[in-house]
């Protein structure tokens, strides 16, 4: 997968989650300040992306998850590895 199609999956989820135009999601969006999520909104995207990318997420990684652009980070970090 490369980088583009993690960011483009991650936006989607994000944009359905946060209802937010998918158009307006950058890596520089931060998940909690710029979409107001509140820590169930967290814990819940961090599960979809665990679910869409097959992967477990450590809480202590998924702290350091905040603004799009780690997500992303993230998932390239540890897909396949």
């Amino acid at each position: 997968m490369t980088e583009a199609e993690a960011f483009d999956k991650i936006t989607g989820l994000i944009a359905d989650r946060f209802d937010v135009e998918k158009e307006a999601i950058t890596k520089q969006t931060k998940i909690k300040d710029d979409l107001s999520a509140d820590s169930i909104d967290l814990v819940e995207f961090v599960l979809e992306l665990e679910d869409t990318f097959d992967d477990e997420i450590p809480d202590e990684d998924a702290e350091k998850i905040v603004t799009v652009g780690d997500a992303v980070d993230y998932v390239m970090a540890h897909q396949a590895a």
